[in-house]
Order: C-alpha cells, then sequence, then structure tokens
C-alpha cells in the first residue's frame, strides 16, 4: 500500500506541484485548501488528487481535516506545511490584523497540522514532515515583517522538532524557495520582474514549482532518513545561510 501524504495549500502553485510530483512518486496525496473550491475541484478533476478544504489556522478543524484523511485514504506518513498567506505593508502602516493573519497561517498553521499528525507518526515509528519556508525568513524582506518572522519562524520549529523527532524515526525539514513562477509571482509588473526581481537572481531566472516539488519528494523518501533538521536553499544562489 502506498504512503499517504498531506500537502496544505496542495491545490495551487507551488502546492499543487508537490500534489502532483508525490503522486507521481507512488504516494497517495490528499490536498488541503482554504478557500478556491473551483480551483480545487479543476485540481482534482485534473489529477484524480482528493481535495480536503479547511483553514490550516484553526486547530480544531485541522484535526477533523486530519480525521478524514486518515479515516478515507489511511494512516499519514508525510505532512507538507505548504500552504502561506501574504499581508504586506511596511511595518509603520501594519495592522494587528495583518500581522496576525500571516502568524495564524504561516507559522501557528505549521503547529496545528504537525501536531495532528506527530503521535501517529511516533507510534509508527515513521515519519516525514517538510515546511515550505522562504529566502525572505532568512534574509528578511521590508513589507515583510510579518511573513519574514513566520517564515524564520518555521526554520525555527523544523530545527526545534527534528531533534525530538529523530529516536521515532521522523524526519523534519525545510526548504526555503526563492522567487518561483508561480501565478502569482509572474502577475507582477513585467517591468519590475525583469529590471528589479531577476537582476537578484545569479541563475538569471525564477524557479518553477517542479524544482521545489523534487526537492520535497526526495525529503518524503526513504532515501533521506539521514537528513533531519536541515533547511535546502533553492533560490538560483540568491541567497546562502
Amino acid at each position: 500500500m502506498s504512503k499517504v501524504a498531506i500537502v496544505t495549500g496542495g491545490s495551487r502553485g507551488i502546492g499543487a506541484a508537490i500534489s502532483r510530483a508525490l503522486k507521481d512518486a507512488g504516494f497517495t496525496v490528499a490536498a488541503n485548501y482554504a478557500g478556491n473550491d473551483e480551483a480545487a475541484k479543476a485540481f482534482t478533476d485534473e489529477t484524480g488528487i482528493k481535495t480536503y478544504k479547511w483553514s490550516v489556522a484553526d486547530y480544531d478543524a485541522c484535526a477533523a481535516g486530519i480525521k478524514q484523511v486518515e479515516d478515507e485514504l489511511g494512516e499519514i506518513a508525510v505532512l507538507v506545511n505548504n500552504a502561506g498567506i501574504t499581508r504586506d505593508a511596511m511595518f509603520h502602516k501594519m495592522s494587528p490584523q495583518q500581522w496576525k493573519e500571516v502568524i495564524d497561517t504561516n507559522l501557528t498553521g505549521l503547529f496545528n497540522m504537525t501536531h495532528g499528525v506527530w503521535g501517529g507518526m511516533r507510534d509508527r515509528k515513521f515519519g516525514r514532515i517538510v515546511n515550505i519556508s522562504s529566502v525572505n525568513g532568512q534574509k528578511g524582506q521590508a513589507g515583510q515583517a510579518n511573513y519574514s518572522a513566520a517564515k524564520a519562524g518555521d526554520i525555527g520549529f523544523t530545527r526545534a522538532l527534528a531533534q525530538e523527532g529523530a529516536r521515532a524515526g521522523i524526519t523534519v525539514n525545510a526548504i526555503a524557495p526563492g522567487y518561483i513562477g508561480t501565478e502569482m509571482v509572474r502577475a507582477i509588473d513585467e517591468k519590475v520582474l525583469n529590471e528589479r526581481i531577476i537582476p537578484q537572481i545569479p541563475v538569471g531566472r525564477l524557479g518553477e514549482p517542479e524544482e521545489i516539488a523534487r526537492c520535497v519528494v526526495f525529503l518524503a523518501s526513504d532515501d533521506a532518513g539521514f537528513i533531519s533538521g536541515s533547511t535546502i536553499s533553492a533560490n538560483g544562489a540568491q541567497f546562502f545561510s
């Protein structure tokens, strides 16, 4: 029987690429999404991957969603914490709500989801947790104090939890993508993209969602059992840490 993987934010963008790649690698995939029913249905129709709707910012909703996935597909072996939002503003203009929404989804969401699968992974002595951070969690970014703080927190969470999971056969790793050619990034004004963003990337191009997905597939595999607490920087040499 194939291992079951949950990908949060798994029906669009980087998450959709991760869901597809895990399915192609032989996993049974559940793609979580927060609100876009039309996109989720189109994704399921295209790929055959089941989608499940809940907010990762809601602990009880995560517990219920995880139970539903396990009841329908089986015990969860892999969790990819990919769901994320932005509420950008310069700090002097940032509202408490903008701060809270980003922290609740991008950082507390990791706790909510991981807490729901951790016990089962410990009991079975196997698990793979992959957390999608960001280059801006490593280097910071003006106008993203909330996002950068949350994504830096994802890396700290990864390093601490890797130590707790080690003797239980659970690996916990992070991936920190740079600028990836998702629909959201490609919607940026072409002049800004070509004159301000891409010149910062030494390889001279945006990354592709599939390049992040391949990193996830490796970290989720049996071959990666000795890798834990690591952060893979996938940013085209834009930043080193």
